[in-house]
């Protein structure tokens, strides 16, 4: 369960870096709960192309965060600003995350 929410927290940051098809894909799989099967039965393809493709979207999403760090700063970023006092500080520097 652990790996689902951290692959869908890419989701989060990456999933415009997908193809269309790798999105819809995921987003059924992931978000909406939809079996291969189902996602498969509604796209009329075959549950083995629905299985392909959102596997290749969670490796791409693993190797943008593998690079870019986009998910990892965030939450270290969130970990300071709980340390931050000042209430005026804080605001202003969520606004701009």
């Amino acid at each position: 369960m652990e790996e689902n929410i951290y692959i869908t927290q890419l989701f989060d940051y990456y999933a415009e870096l997908l193809t269309d098809k790798q999105r819809e894909y995921f987003s059924d799989y992931y978000i909406e709960n939809f079996s291969l099967s189902e996602i498969a039965e509604n796209y009329c393809v075959s549950r083995n192309a629905v299985f392909k493709q959102v596997k290749e979207a969670e490796n791409k999403l693993k190797f943008y965060e593998e690079k870019l760090h986009l998910l990892q700063n965030s939450i270290e970023i969130s970990k300071l600003l709980e340390q931050i006092k000042d209430e005026r500080i804080k605001e202003q520097i969520e606004k701009l995350i």
